[in-house]
């Protein structure tokens, strides 16, 4: 599953996203109105946790737009509780309310609770590909092959790479999603991360086939 967090508070972005990560979920931010309107065309994620006070243009705008392409669910999360601003954003077309501040907790249960309304709470397997991962097990498989066990760090980059299917996905993004942070000086874990991963889905890890180096650029999974 994959949600788009929107939200111009940097520090926000980063514990929203790191609650989700944690839980298994892909996630893609956005920091103003118009790159999470491009963000939603582009990602197509499953959920889209929406602040109201943006730049740009605001999240009502943004709620308006993402229901006039699509019936992508929608949480508002803002500091904005007054029932005026709730009422609007219900009558735009968004699912959930949450005002700031919030439990973690609360956050995930509201996720899960909109995920499953709507039919899609993860699959038991998802894949790109010959590459078949499954969230449940924790295991990775290649052209039906027997499933092989992932760590914890090792399951978050294919399920990464497996969500964005021959994409370059720049080391940054990796890290953060992996690790919920990024520093350049991290990138030789993960190298070494990527190393490891290669030795349980490719053929020949010297010469890897799935998930390729993009000099320069970062890393993309060929399907």
């Amino acid at each position: 599953m994959k949600i788009l967090v929107v939200d111009d508070d940097r520090e926000l972005r980063d514990l929203v996203g790191f609650v989700l990560r944690r839980e298994g979920y892909l996630v893609v931010e956005a920091a103003d109105g118009p790159h999470a309107v491009a963000q939603h065309g582009e990602e197509r994620p499953d959920l889209v946790i929406l602040d109201v006070n943006l730049p740009g243009f605001d999240g009502f705008e943004v709620c308006r737009r993402v229901r006039a392409a699509s019936d992508t669910p929608v949480m508002m999360l803002t500091v904005r509780g007054e029932e005026s601003d709730v009422v609007r954003g219900l009558d735009l077309g968004a699912d959930d309310y949450l005002a700031k501040p919030f439990s973690p907790r609360t956050l995930v249960a509201r996720v899960r609770a909109l995920l499953r309304r709507r039919g899609s709470e993860r699959p038991a397997v998802t894949g790109a590909g010959a590459v078949a991962l499954d969230p449940d097990l924790q295991t990775v498989s290649v052209d039906g092959n027997a499933p092989v066990r992932l760590t914890n760090l090792e399951f978050r980059l294919v399920q990464l790479m497996v969500g964005s299917p021959n994409r370059t996905i720049r080391p940054e993004q990796l890290l953060r999603h992996v690790w919920g942070h990024r520093t350049t000086d991290d990138r030789q874990l993960l190298k070494q991360l990527v190393h490891r991963v290669r030795l349980k889905i490719e053929r020949d890890p010297a010469s890897p086939q799935l998930l390729k180096t993009v000099p320069g650029v970062g890393y993309r999974l060929e399907v």
